[in-house]
């Protein structure tokens, strides 16, 4: 028996990174998995649907195709986002808007327009993707921050919400994670190995985080037997939001 057989779940960014991993590992633990992404294609193996977050009515559309064809709704996992470097002198008007309307917004449409399917459910659960950045302050990261640190207020407000309606909210804090968006920023670095082992010793236990990890973080918030948690963050960060440690001799 998996820890989510029989459910029904939508990733959104589920296409690559840390969205794949999670779509394979709630396919591994038994769900029936939807993926909505920006990508021409998707994974092959599940309900692939190509959708823009910050379009309400292409959201709508398709959450609908994705509850009409499961039949229903028992998970989501916002996990859609962009990432923006550049401190908030540097930082434009444009910038703001498009990284919050996808990172805020856009978890916000998702989260709107599976509501009523996710009332339906015995098991409701949303994990919304949020960040260290939301909790530590972390330098060139103004926008990204602010917009994580939204998502991690909006996910307990939501949590509150959802007490009435039986859907459980919260949210993974991953650190700096191993995936191809964080490899493209190392490949325009000036020095991509010395960027990338800055990266690794930011974090305490010395390496960047696997998407795996995150992934299974993500299967226990969204499992039943996680029934009494919500309005909560997790972090899978290698203690990089609570351990002060002493440098390395």
């Amino acid at each position: 028996m998996g820890e989510l057989d029989g459910l029904r779940a939508l990733v959104t960014g589920g296409a690559s990174g840390i969205g794949l991993a999670i779509a394979t590992a709630f396919q591994a633990e038994g769900a029936r998995v939807a993926v909505l992404d920006l990508a021409d294609t998707g994974p092959s193996d599940v309900l692939y649907v190509r959708a823009d977050i910050t379009d309400d009515a292409t959201v709508r559309a398709a959450v609908g195709e994705v509850t009409g064809a499961f039949g229903g709704l028992d998970i989501v996992v916002n996990n859609a986002g962009i990432g923006a470097q550049g401190s908030v002198e540097q930082s434009t008007d444009d910038e703001w808007h498009r990284v919050l309307d996808v990172n805020v917004v856009g978890t916000a449409r998702v989260s709107r327009a599976a509501w009523t399917a996710l009332r339906e459910s015995d098991h409701a659960a949303i994990v919304n993707t949020a960040s260290i950045a939301s909790t530590a302050g972390l330098p060139q990261r103004a926008v990204y921050s602010a917009s994580k640190g939204a998502v991690s207020a909006l996910t307990r407000a939501m949590a509150a919400d959802g007490m009435a309606d039986g859907i459980r909210v919260n949210a993974v804090n991953p650190g700096t994670a191993d995936t191809p968006w964080v490899g493209r920023l190392l490949d325009s670095a000036p020095d991509p190995a010395a960027e990338r082992a800055a990266l690794e010793a930011r974090q305490p236990h010395g390496r960047l985080v696997s998407a795996d990890e995150i992934a299974q973080a993500v299967v226990y918030l969204a499992s039943p037997r996680s029934g009494s948690t919500t309005g909560v963050e997790l972090a899978v960060d290698g203690g990089m939001q609570g351990l002060r440690l002493r440098p390395r001799s």
